[in-house]
């Protein structure tokens, strides 16, 4: 990977193609990202690009965090972020990486978090069907159905689908399109939906699978 960069989910919305076809689109607010730290083979093991994300008041930064920003030479951010780049050494600190990093038409990889449901059945968490509505069934019909029929060793084996937590779990959707980039407003229109509520951090790489 050499090109990834940190941005925030604005939303969705459509776009128009020459030929008058509709395209779905993500609108992403991709960066600036300064560059604050540096990792190296020799002291760290691998090499990494660390960024920030989204400024942030001063007097909310812890001071560890504020004597990284100080480092740097850039303002004080909410979010740190490593990046494993491959051409990690051609960055210098307080280099800003910008969405011009992409164009028209690459493919990227979007990573970010899911948007939480809370506690849900295992309808809407594993899709699976109501129980029968006649015959005696009930009067619960949308719970979960036989967990086996095992009497050793009377227990619910581990990792049978039951209801429990939805959402906010880290997922990658790959090989997306990236429709436009605005230079101006540091915005990337993404082809589709990425995964994460509006307002949400994401991180948008080249694929790896192009």
């Amino acid at each position: 990977m050499k090109k990834a960069i940190v941005g925030k989910k604005l939303g969705m919305t459509q776009v128009f193609t020459p030929e008058g076809l509709v395209v779905p689109v993500t609108v992403v607010e991709a960066g600036p990202c300064p560059v604050v730290q540096l990792k190296n083979e020799e002291k760290d093991g691998y090499k990494a690009v660390v960024v920030a994300f989204d400024k942030q008041k001063a007097q909310r930064v812890n001071k560890p965090s504020a004597g990284v920003f100080k480092k740097a030479g850039v303002e004080t951010f909410r979010m740190v972020k490593e990046l494993k780049l491959e051409n990690a050494e051609e960055y210098s600190l307080g280099q800003e990486i910008k969405c011009d990093i992409f164009a028209e038409g690459d493919k990227v990889d979007v990573t970010g978090t899911t948007r939480g449901r809370g506690f849900t059945g295992v309808i809407q968490r594993w899709n699976q069907h109501r129980l029968k509505m006649t015959h005696g069934t009930g009067p619960v019909h949308r719970e979960v159905g036989s967990m086996g029929a095992n009497s050793t060793p009377s227990r619910v084996f581990k990792n049978k689908h039951m209801a429990g937590h939805y959402g906010v779990e880290r997922v990658t959707i790959q090989n997306l399109e990236i429709v436009k980039v605005d230079n101006e407003r540091n915005i990337l229109l993404v082809k589709g939906c990425v995964p994460g509520p509006k307002g949400s951090v994401i991180t948008i790489r080249e694929a790896k699978k192009a």
